[in-house]
């Protein structure tokens, strides 16, 4: 018998709702909110919206298969964990929790930097495959120290997130009185049960909370002291040549996240980066950005094959994520959908959110007649504004009007 947050959680949307009844509200809005007026914080989702799909059933597909190779390991789902900052505000030790849930549902989990637990802690669990974000900071060679512990740890890939050179301005966190430590007034406690249980769950935890991977013996371990050194070190004058330097220091595939452009897209590929991550840090940093899902067939173009682009961005629905993937993404990343899951109900809720997008995706290829995942192509999609498409003689020469180089019309629309 499922229980009772299984059966009202019927889509992530339902999880959504869950969190936001379980959590304080500046916690709920830290994950929840995006930068200034939010406009590409909607426009992630909204974007999904202006394609239709366009199913031939008559292909049969009495069998559907979702996995993929993504770097030398078999994924059992298109659908990863991205990293998320201070999920242990979420659910008592998140991080691991999401780790073993990922594993469990045969996919990547990827440790923010500003993870609670560190990535030593993570990889003792065996969790794998593992991913380690990183930044340029200034002091370039924390940027090497972290990406040593990773290659030390196990780590099977590094991800450098280039979009955070400055804070965004979040104005759902200025307006809550957001810190770190978080303090609560009764009013963002009161008006549900399931806050309370959230306070109890955390008691122990929240006094010890912290950037577990900015600790260093002998300095100061507590999150406020932390995230002033955090801050400090994002760096603006971050360029190719600090990647190179990176791409030069770590052995295995390094990742760009946070790319929107195709010229910095067709740039990382020449460079030897291994994958691009289509991402505009879900809205949180600079409002008005193109939406991932926008962006992405400008970045597909660019790269040509050449390497793996992932999307990362808006993805609440399997039909989301086809999508994507018919647009030239091999796989797409979630964040939001991973924390609603932990703030209900830890482990059990990261791994029931991945089961929906499992399901979800299977229904979504049968209906539309895929087998396989290499069966999504632009073939299988119009944009609403331009109307149905004429009958396509190849999948290519319909992928060539959706697909473009150019910066303004990579953006679609």
């Amino acid at each position: 018998m499922p229980a009772a947050w299984q059966r009202r959680g019927y889509s992530i949307a339902a999880m959504r709702r869950q969190a936001r009844a379980a959590l304080p509200r500046p916690v709920f809005d830290f994950a929840d909110g995006g930068a200034e007026d939010e406009r590409t914080l909607r426009r992630n989702e909204a974007a999904f919206a202006e394609y239709a799909l366009l199913p031939r059933p008559l292909n049969g597909a009495a069998a559907r298969d979702q996995s993929l190779d993504l770097f030398g390991h078999r994924l059992s789902l298109p659908v990863l964990l991205g990293p998320t900052g201070l999920a242990g505000l979420f659910w008592p030790d998140a991080e691991r929790a999401a780790a073993r849930a990922a594993a469990a549902a045969g996919t990547v989990y990827c440790l923010s930097h500003g993870s609670v637990c560190t990535l030593e802690q993570l990889a003792a669990t065996g969790a794998a495959p593992r991913w380690m974000q990183v930044f340029i900071y200034r002091d370039r060679s924390f940027t090497r120290e972290l990406a040593a512990r990773a290659q030390a740890a196990g780590d099977d890939a590094l991800v450098l997130t280039i979009d955070n050179q400055l804070l965004g301005n979040r104005e759902r966190d200025l307006r809550n009185g957001f810190s770190i430590p978080p303090r609560f007034g009764a009013r963002d406690l009161a008006g549900t049960a399931l806050r309370l249980r959230w306070l109890a769950r955390m008691r122990r935890d929240l006094p010890r909370i912290t950037f577990g991977n900015y600790v260093r013996p002998g300095e100061p371990a507590d999150i406020r002291t932390l995230a002033g050194r955090m801050a400090g070190l994002l760096d603006p004058a971050m360029n190719w040549a600090d990647v190179d330097a990176l791409r030069r220091d770590w052995r295995g595939p390094l990742l760009l996240k946070g790319v929107l452009h195709p010229a910095e897209a067709a740039e990382a590929a020449a460079r030897g980066i291994d994958g691009l991550i289509v991402s505009n840090h879900g809205g949180r940093q600079l409002d008005g950005a193109a939406a991932a899902l926008e962006a992405l067939p400008g970045v597909a173009a660019a790269v040509a094959g050449r390497i793996p682009v992932l999307l990362d961005g808006g993805v609440r629905r399997g039909a989301d994520v086809v999508t994507a993937l018919a647009l030239g993404a091999r796989a797409c990343l979630i964040g939001r959908p991973a924390l609603w899951g932990v703030a209900v109900a830890g482990e059990a809720g990261v791994a029931h959110v991945l089961d929906i997008y499992r399901r979800e995706i299977d229904r979504a290829m049968g209906l539309l007649g895929a087998a396989r995942l290499a069966d999504l192509g632009p073939d299988l999609l119009f944009r609403r504004q331009q109307g149905m498409p004429p009958c396509p003689t190849s999948r290519s020469s319909t992928a060539t009007s959706i697909s473009t180089t150019s910066p303004v019309s990579a953006t679609p629309g």
